[in-house]
């Protein structure tokens, strides 16, 4: 297979493992099933098709893959939690609201690679059991949604899709299904009731586990864009040698996307594990703003819990026991677990000196109060009161009993709600303020009590002004 060539200005940094987003900002290549199949295309569902579906199955559960959503649970065990004894329809659904703020990898497959993501599906659904799959895109991803469904007819000509798959006894449908931008929509069983027609309220596991009990209470596999694409190169060079991509337990490649503060934010594909947060921040994205030095960082979209630069991590145990600082965290699944955080869905948010933490927190907080589904009370009623608090300190109004009324509020939403975004929208409130007391004491000091502190709202007087 030739080496690709990319646009000029878009090329891969050479630290970078392209095999998702292989076909992303390539040079002469299109979204259409031509120039797919012309690259090799399809090839790989017709090698699972010669295959048994367990014998598929077997191979992700070899290859070690950890889900590309946020959680990171091994993709080949959810399949294997499928009843053995299931007599009802089968359901795949490709989950692909991508929603976490400072998360944009997957919408890229969507556009440049549609096929890509087909054709994982396709693997995927044989190796389940399914006949029908779904693909939940968010509403803002409308030219997305258009290119999907022209791919979906591409493929279906092709006899890629619908009945006796390539002459065989495989039959399968892909469904376009358009939500209405809900970010509880990324929580699988929040997903399914949209799905279903219903308010997207999340569902209590258990007994609701999605793969005894999904959509219309059949067994339902759900799984993100970029995991389905994995399936297919899984399949292609087989489970053994894609678990030496990586490192143990953190295998194959991940989709960073990195924002903020960095000279070259944008995405980058590397080897889980392979790269370090301080080679991700100052050697592929070029380092900070000029005369700024590094204040936080925020590994996996705007839930995860932020890292303070200049703290000490402890890694790993007995004999293999480190300490490292910030700039030596691995960027893998476990590492970021054992500092405090997580890798989430990939969003690295990145934050100089220059930043107030707490007008990033209150924009947090923000968003969190809009999209809280309202199931649960503490969840509904703590993160508007979290946004209520930190609104109040922005603006001049703290009061020193604000920093500990606010930690009081996160601390009785986390480990309280049915879904985890509890945790979601409790956990940037517990760790800003945890890492960063300074940044919310000077919010609600009686000195500064009726002045404007928020560095945002000056910028926006100045520009006014002028």
């Amino acid at each position: 297979m030739a080496v690709p060539k990319y646009i000029k200005g878009k090329e891969p940094h050479k630290s970078e493992y392209r095999m998702i987003f292989r076909n992303v900002d390539r040079r002469g290549w299109d979204a259409s099933i031509k120039s797919y199949i012309a690259d090799g295309g399809y090839k790989d569902l017709k090698k699972a098709l010669k295959m048994k579906s367990q014998e598929v199955t077997d191979e992700v559960k070899t290859s070690g893959l950890r889900g590309r959503g946020g959680a990171g649970f091994p993709t080949g065990v959810k399949w294997g939690f499928i009843p053995p004894d299931n007599k009802k329809p089968v359901y795949l659904i490709c989950n692909s609201d991508e929603s976490e703020p400072g998360t944009f990898k997957d919408r890229y497959i969507v556009h440049q690679d549609p096929h890509q993501l087909i054709e994982g599906m396709l693997i995927s659904c044989y190796a389940v059991g399914a006949k029908v799959a779904y693909i939940y895109i968010r509403e803002e991803f409308s030219e997305g949604a258009k290119i999907l469904e022209n791919a979906i007819e591409e493929a279906r000509k092709k006899n890629f899709l619908g009945k006796k798959i390539l002459g065989g006894k495989f039959n399968c449908e892909i469904f376009i299904h358009r939500g209405a931008g809900a970010y509880i929509c990324g929580e699988e069983t929040g997903l399914i009731e949209s799905l279903e027609g219903k308010r997207p309220y999340p569902r209590i596991k258990p007994p609701y586990f999605p793969a005894a009990l999904g959509l219309y209470m059949c067994p339902t596999i759900v799984n993100n864009v970029e995991s389905l694409c994995h399936v297919k190169h899984i399949i292609a060079m087989g489970g053994q040698k894609y678990a030496k991509i990586g490192t143990p337990r953190n295998t194959g490649t991940r989709i960073l996307c990195v924002s903020g503060d960095v000279v070259r934010p944008g995405y980058f594909e590397v080897e889980v594990g392979k790269i370090t947060m301080g080679e991700l921040i100052n050697d592929v994205c070029g380092g900070l703003r000029k005369g700024r030095k590094l204040k936080g960082v925020i590994p996996g979209g705007s839930s995860a819990k932020v890292l303070r630069a200049g703290e000490k991590y402890t890694i790993g145990t007995g004999e293999s026991e480190r300490t490292i600082g910030i700039n030596d965290i691995p960027m893998d699944f476990d590492t970021l677990a054992a500092c405090g955080s997580m890798a989430g869905s990939g969003g690295v948010i990145v934050m100089d000196d220059s930043r107030d933490m707490a007008w990033i927190l209150n924009n947090i907080n923000t968003f969190y109060a809009h999209e809280s589904c309202g199931q649960c009370t503490p969840c509904r009623e703590g993160s508007l009161w979290m946004k209520k608090i930190t609104d109040r300190m922005v603006s001049g109004a703290g009061v020193p009993s604000d920093l500990k009324t606010l930690t009081s509020v996160g601390d009785n939403i986390a480990g309280r709600t049915i879904c985890a975004f509890g945790e979601a929208c409790a956990w940037p409130t517990q760790s800003f303020v945890a890492k960063f007391p300074e940044d919310f004491k000077k919010h609600t000091s009686r000195r500064n009590a009726g002045k404007e502190l928020n560095p945002e709202s000056k910028a926006a007087a100045a520009g006014l002004k002028r």
